[in-house]
């Protein structure tokens, strides 16, 4: 789930009297390799479950050191792929402007930086979590670079359905690290992010398609009309609703989830077969709008995790 939410790096230009980057430059470039945006929707899925696993509120010391934990290896992962990913991100209008393509950081640097951002990590989920959220931090970090980055993505239309496991653990990672052990209930909520990231990354993979084209990714929308894109959105979307709403029966829930996940679920199919209506007959994107799903999408995952936080602060 290359990982999902990315945007362009606030990367300054260099100094026009130098024609050096300045501090301020390096700066910005080294946070813009951790892909921030990224970061806030991994953790939007993982403290969430903490409450809900706590069926309360958690300590606050442990949420300090699994975000902490969490963010730094998401960062780490994050890092690692603009290192691999910097020869295609140089030639593509949405990444272009990340540190590396702009020489702003070197790779070496770069891949330094990710390795202590990935050691650091694994050192605080270890001391102050538990060894076990540190190893699926490890796995979820290891899965992303060696599984997705280096494997999937540049050689199959499944990339991002398989590559897309990567961003499932922090809701393994959040149960965990209050209860100390996996139950299906933070399973059936992997399963809701693995279900839902295809939809929303063949959204924003439709509105860049050129882009992954002339890099030779094999995106789904590269490969596939836009059609057949929508039909596939569609379907992921309604397996995604479906498994949402098994949590209510696994986890034994209140009513406020089920109830926000029905009108959430809703409202995303409702989008999802709009999108794929306007995509039959056209490959026009000013038509078929892509990015109206891509945005929903993260409204819907942002509301729906809400919804496991306070489900059990109501009942």
């Amino acid at each position: 789930m290359t990982y999902v939410g990315e945007s362009r790096p606030a990367v300054q230009q260099p100094d026009p009297a130098t024609g050096e980057a300045t501090f301020k430059d390096v700066v910005s470039a080294y946070v813009g390799l951790t892909k921030p945006r990224v970061i806030e929707l991994l953790l939007l899925t993982t403290v969430p479950v903490m409450f809900f696993a706590q069926r309360g509120v958690p300590g606050l010391g442990l949420v300090v050191a699994t975000v902490v934990g969490g963010a730094l290896s998401a960062g780490s992962a994050s890092a690692y792929n603009c290192v691999y990913d910097r020869d295609i991100d140089e030639q593509m209008r949405r990444t272009r402007r990340r540190a590396l393509p702009r020489h702003v950081v070197t790779p070496t640097s770069a891949l330094v930086f990710a390795t202590v951002l990935m050691l650091v990590s694994t050192a605080v989920l270890w001391v102050f979590v538990n060894p076990l959220s540190a190893a699926l931090s490890v796995g979820a970090n290891a899965f992303y670079v060696f599984g997705y980055t280096m494997l999937l993505k540049r050689r199959t239309t499944q990339n991002i359905v398989w590559g897309g496991i990567a961003g499932c653990f922090p809701a393994l990672i959040g149960w965990t690290a209050v209860t100390g052990e996996l139950s299906w209930v933070p399973v059936v909520l992997f399963a809701v992010v693995f279900f839902w990231t295809p939809p929303h990354t063949w959204a924003l993979a439709l509105r860049y398609r050129e882009d992954y084209a002339n890099v030779d990714v094999p995106m789904l929308p590269v490969v596939r009309p836009a059609a057949e894109v929508g039909r596939q959105i569609v379907l992921y979307s309604w397996v995604m609703v479906a498994t949402s709403l098994l949590l209510w029966p696994v986890a034994g829930t209140g009513l406020v989830y089920p109830a926000v996940a029905a009108v959430l679920g809703g409202v995303f199919l409702v989008q999802a077969h709009k999108m794929w209506a306007r995509a039959r007959g056209t490959e026009d994107l000013s038509v078929i709008q892509p990015m109206r799903l891509f945005h929903h999408s993260n409204l819907y995952l942002s509301l729906l995790f809400v919804a496991v936080a306070l489900d059990p602060l109501l009942f």
